[in-house]
């Protein structure tokens, strides 16, 4: 696996921020916990990220939420509770132990009727949903394979309406954005989707920059017009 190389300072200011202004509450303190014990990688995002994903879901209004990567669900959990009262998240899984943590941490933060997990490949979950009629989506996150990025955001364009907020993490990846032999595996992947992003003509996007436990890395923030 790809080693990301935090220096202690931002670990230190992450959790100085989380603690000083993010305040997650138990629910999502729970996510943490029962990742570690069940054995799944702590790779969810950082509390400062799944707030700013939160308000992000409360200041573009959204009502549907399309997750592209459940693992143990700490990123559904920050968005479904900024959802209003008859807000749901579709949230695609493709490991069934990941998506039995994922529900079950769920359901405890009181939120398994805002909440459908669905397991399998990703691609054809999305193929499923346009074939069901499902959406238009709101807002849409992706956190999964990095080799699959750019797929993942043409179906965010045909899945969202206009208006619509996407957002992709693991944007900058150490910085191998620049040099994609460091981690032959996702860094092309990302290069390829930086690249759509930046090229196709219903996305008007960014890409931030972050360093934080989670090392040096990013997040792109695009519209779909």
């Amino acid at each position: 696996m790809f080693e990301h190389k935090p220096l202690p300072g931002w670990i230190d200011a992450e959790r100085f921020l989380s603690d000083v202004v993010v305040h997650p509450g138990a629910a999502l303190q729970r996510v943490a916990a029962a990742a570690e014990e069940a054995g799944l990688p702590r790779i969810e995002v950082a509390p400062n990220a799944g707030k700013m994903l939160k308000l992000l879901v409360q200041l573009t209004g959204a009502r549907r939420v399309l997750e592209i990567g459940t693992l143990a669900g700490y990123s559904t959990i920050w968005m479904a509770q900024g959802l209003p009262a008859d807000g749901t998240v579709v949230t695609c899984e493709f490991l069934p132990k990941h998506a039995e943590v994922a529900w079950a941490n769920i359901d405890a933060a009181g939120l398994g009727e805002k909440v459908e997990i669905r397991l399998g490949p990703a691609l054809d979950t999305l193929a499923a949903l346009e074939e069901e009629g499902r959406g238009p989506f709101d807002f849409i996150f992706i956190d999964a394979d990095k080799e699959n990025d750019s797929k993942y955001l043409d179906w965010a364009v045909k899945l969202g309406r206009k208006g619509a907020a996407v957002v992709l993490d693991n944007a900058v990846w150490e910085g191998a954005v620049l040099d994609p032999g460091m981690d032959p595996v996702n860094a092309p992947g990302i290069v390829e989707a930086l690249r759509f992003l930046g090229s196709h003509p219903r996305l008007d996007a960014t890409v931030i920059q972050t360093v934080g436990a989670k090392g040096w890395d990013g997040f792109a923030l695009a519209r779909i017009t």
